[in-house]
């Protein structure tokens, strides 16, 4: 650390500034809000103060102009991409990695991060891009085992055992890598502040001087970020807005396949989705989601239903299961796996009132098959349908889908896309559509029959009749 620079620790919620750490903020009174901070270097107190005093004309006091080119002359490589060779990491990233980009990538310890990178690492290096892969959690004996799982690809991948980011920085200065992977963020600690690795302060500070590391050298830094048990990466929500792209790694413990969310990217579309099933030798790709979701439909029970998801710009087909029983108990019970509880009192009460299908005495049991989270209202049509199917014990097709909102009025509202959804549906093998009556009346992939349904007395006066 230089002579002049020093550390202050600041409240997170309003910005107060103090000389030493406290458990509550003096100015919010919020507790365990104060982070230890890089302040700028203290300079001559007249001279501030003069600066002060002096208005907005003096603000540009001691700065240097710059030249600022047009739009249309900057020139960059948002073209080049480097790709990676496996085609659903490509894909949510939005065609592979940008150059000089930082990439943030979360998910729950042991879901299958440092595998999915070391494969990333082992491709780029089979493609002539040099990646140095540097390890804060593992040992090289670890990381060499694992390797030793992946191939002999990932053995050419230089390896780095190191937590002081100053070390880090100044290494890859020198070696100069295409890609730099950092696992963990956590892990990491600058010797500008004195907190522990791990800390709000320290994660964020470490951020940004990657960050500024990728700009000024055009390497592109992924960094491995863990959640929290709220659900959010580790450390403060800002590392969120630091860095480009932001990609969360989701999985069930008890299922084969794991799926790569991208909820920000600067240089392609959000909430892309690329789905992987682990194997012995590591994560590999699944091309059609659909197929791995959907599963053998051949013999089909009661409360079961199909519907269409769009995750990003790819549609994919979940089945869902629901099970209504007589309650054993005073209070019936309304569990789900993968759907909103609330979203699920809503359309109970909806089929109550509108459709005289009463739940008042029964269990009501509701799973999205694959671990697979449906939140878009597109999915209320396939719930109500495998609902009112468990309650008459009749089953349905099983070449059927399901695709529209369910208004609190009974009414069947279209959602977005519905041809690419049907033309999804239609791949798969489907060959009915219930869908609202406006949707009916669109374009029609062939291969599949729309039945425009008005209300949801309507569908269920089609399907039981």
């Amino acid at each position: 650390m230089s002579p002049k620079a020093r550390t202050v620790y600041r409240c997170t919620n309003c910005g107060a500034e103090f000389p030493k750490w406290a458990g509550r903020c003096e100015v919010c009174g919020e507790w365990n809000t104060l982070v230890e901070e890089v302040a700028a270097p203290s300079g001559n107190p007249t001279s501030r103060a003069a600066r002060r005093a002096g208005g907005a004309a003096s603000l540009a006091a001691g700065g240097v102009a710059v030249a600022a080119p047009r739009l249309r002359d900057v020139h960059g490589g948002e073209d080049r991409r480097w790709k990676t060779g496996i085609g659903e990491f490509d894909f949510v990233l939005g065609g592979g990695i940008v150059p000089g980009s930082v990439v943030l990538i979360g998910g729950e310890p042991g879901i299958g991060k440092s595998t999915l990178l070391l494969q990333v690492a082992a491709t780029l290096q089979a493609h002539e891009h040099d990646v140095l892969y540097v390890s804060g959690e593992e040992s090289p004996l670890q990381v060499k085992l694992r390797a030793d799982r992946l191939g002999e690809g990932a053995h050419d991948v230089a390896l780095l055992s190191e937590t002081n980011l100053e070390t880090i920085v100044a290494t890859a200065d020198s070696i100069k890598p295409d890609v730099m992977i950092v696992d963990s963020i956590q892990t990491v600690f600058t010797s500008d502040l004195e907190g522990a690795p791990g800390n709000v302060g320290q994660v964020r500070e470490s951020a940004a001087r990657l960050m500024h590391f990728a700009k000024a050298s055009g390497t592109s830094v992924f960094v491995v970020g863990h959640v929290t048990k709220g659900g959010g990466i580790a450390g403060p929500k800002t590392l969120e807005h630091i860095v480009d792209t932001v990609l969360y790694f989701e999985g069930e413990g008890t299922v084969d396949h794991r799926v790569l969310r991208a909820t920000k990217n600067r240089f392609g579309s959000v909430d892309e989705i690329g789905v992987f099933r682990m194997h012995e030798t590591g994560l590999e790709p699944v091309a059609n989601p659909s197929e791995l979701f959907l599963g053998d439909r051949e013999n089909v029970s009661s409360g079961s239903a199909v519907t269409a998801l769009l995750e990003g710009s790819r549609p994919v087909l979940i089945e869902v299961q629901a099970l209504a029983a007589k309650a054993g108990f005073g209070t019936p019970q309304r569990v789900t796996t993968g759907y909103d509880g609330r979203r699920l009192a809503l359309l109970l009460a909806v089929l109550d009132k509108r459709a005289g299908l009463s739940f008042a005495s029964l269990d009501v049991f509701l799973n999205v098959v694959g671990g697979v989270r449906l939140q878009e209202p597109a999915g209320d049509l396939a719930v109500a349908a495998a609902l009112a199917s468990s309650v008459y014990d009749r089953a349905i097709a099983s070449d059927a889908i399901f695709i529209g909102e369910v208004g609190l009025g009974g009414e069947i509202r279209p959602v977005a896309q519905t041809e690419r959804r049907l033309a999804e549906a239609s791949k798969m093998g489907m060959k009915t559509a219930y869908v609202a009556e406006r949707s009916a009346q669109g374009r029609v992939p062939k291969g599949i029959r729309t039945v425009g349904v008005r209300t949801i007395r309507d569908l269920f006066d089609k399907l039981f009749a």
